[in-house]
């Protein structure tokens, strides 16, 4: 009698890649959507405290600061110890963080809240340790168009939380509002789960923390994409900040400001996935310089031309289509130099520059309002930026190090 051989044990749906994808979407959505919504809590929170634009434009800048500084060491601890545990305990610090903020009544408060908690939070439970987890789940093939999704779940986050957190503001007052999005953070815990496990390493040689750092910052590449990414953060975290204040300072309505922010993430949607889905065709590095310039050309127009609703929106959609687009691209590469060993980490480091371009952004729009009366300066900064990071990225060579080839 033929033995019949044992089929291996089928993997619960829970386990599966689409469910992982799946849940790591869904708190992509949660982490990033619910940030985004803050710029539109500076003018009435502003106003309720009688507090000048600096306050609420420091305590956000250190957020963008904190999170950058923790990422790389979020990172290193999803790499050795698992994603899932360490996006958990992001996610409570999260919404900790959220639920002090909707009490702030000092600068002190505001600060620890939504800066110190809210930027420590997002970092554990941010959309770099979710894509790093993506990198580990998928083929080389299809990685680019997974990092594609995963960006494109934080953009529908933008795009559906802002006007929910418009509508909560009016229909409940801005306290009400971040005591429901502490709540919202907490539906980050049960997505967590499915996100657990390590790298798989079986195919590359064994490397430690520190011979990784040495070997990425010893590599050209690494440094001038880490430089580029400081103008991402620039633009992305000034415009989301400020960007509402700009558009009531121009005399339009408070709710254009939050559909503003909303197709800016709707555009981002579509320009998140369709860079995923290039940047597995086509050279990233070129894709990320005609991104970067094509950001100054359109912040140029939208600062030159008449500010009206309509230009508002044209803009909107336009910076949207290019706003987290870098991201797939970027991390990509980084995948693509050292492989996924410590994938988490190496990113983080990029994110880091990420998030001090952020803090600056933040800060120097807050200020040099106050000083000013005008957000002009920084409009033009950003366009000096943007085309600067469009020169910096052409000298990237996209292969992996030796070590990958010898591995393989």
């Amino acid at each position: 009698m033929t033995a019949v051989a044992p089929t291996e044990p089928r993997s619960p749906f829970w386990r599966t890649t689409l469910f992982v994808i799946a849940a790591g979407c869904f708190l992509a959505l949660l982490s990033f959507g619910l940030r985004s919504s803050f710029g539109l809590f500076l003018d009435p929170m502003s106003s309720a405290f009688g507090w000048g634009r600096e306050v609420f434009a420091i305590a956000i800048a250190l957020q963008n600061l904190l999170w950058g500084l923790a990422q790389p060491v979020a990172g290193a601890f999803a790499d050795r110890y698992g994603s899932g545990r360490v996006l958990t305990i992001g996610a409570l610090i999260y919404a900790a963080g959220l639920f002090i903020m909707a009490n702030a009544s000092t600068p002190g408060m505001l600060t620890l809240s939504a800066g110190v908690l809210v930027g420590l939070g997002v970092a554990g439970a941010s959309f770099a340790i979710v894509l790093a987890a993506f990198t580990r789940r998928v083929s080389p093939e299809k990685r680019s168009w997974a990092l594609g999704i995963g960006t494109a779940a934080g953009s529908a986050g933008q795009f559906f939380v802002v006007p929910l957190g418009q509508s909560f503001i009016s229909a409940y007052g801005w306290s009400m509002a971040l005591t429901i999005f502490g709540f919202m953070a907490l539906l980050m815990v049960p997505c967590a789960a499915a996100l657990t496990g390590r790298p798989d390493t079986r195919h590359e040689a064994k490397q430690s923390i520190r011979a990784a750092l040495g070997e990425a910052f010893a590599h050209p590449s690494y440094n001038y994409l880490t430089a580029g990414f400081f103008v991402c953060g620039f633009h992305v975290a000034f415009i989301q900040t400020h960007l509402p204040a700009y558009i009531t300072d121009m005399g339009l309505p408070a709710g254009l400001a939050a559909w503003a922010l909303a197709l800016v993430g709707g555009g981002n949607i579509i320009g998140a996935y369709t860079s995923g889905v290039l940047g597995g065709r086509f050279s990233k590095k070129y894709l990320l310089s005609a991104l970067y310039f094509a950001r100054a050309v359109v912040i140029a127009l939208f600062i030159l031309l008449p500010i009206s609703e309509a230009s508002v929106l044209v803009f909107s959609l336009a910076i949207g289509l290019l706003w987290l687009s870098t991201v797939p691209l970027t991390s990509g590469l980084v995948a693509q130099f050292f492989g996924t060993q410590h994938m988490a980490m190496l990113f983080g480091i990029v994110f880091f520059s990420h998030q001090v371009g952020a803090f600056l952004g933040v800060w120097m729009g807050g200020y040099l309002f106050d000083q000013t009366g005008s957000y002009d300066v920084v409009w033009w900064i950003s366009i000096a930026l943007g085309l600067l990071a469009a020169a910096v990225h052409w000298p990237i060579r996209e292969q992996g190090v030796a070590r990958l080839a010898q591995a393989g």
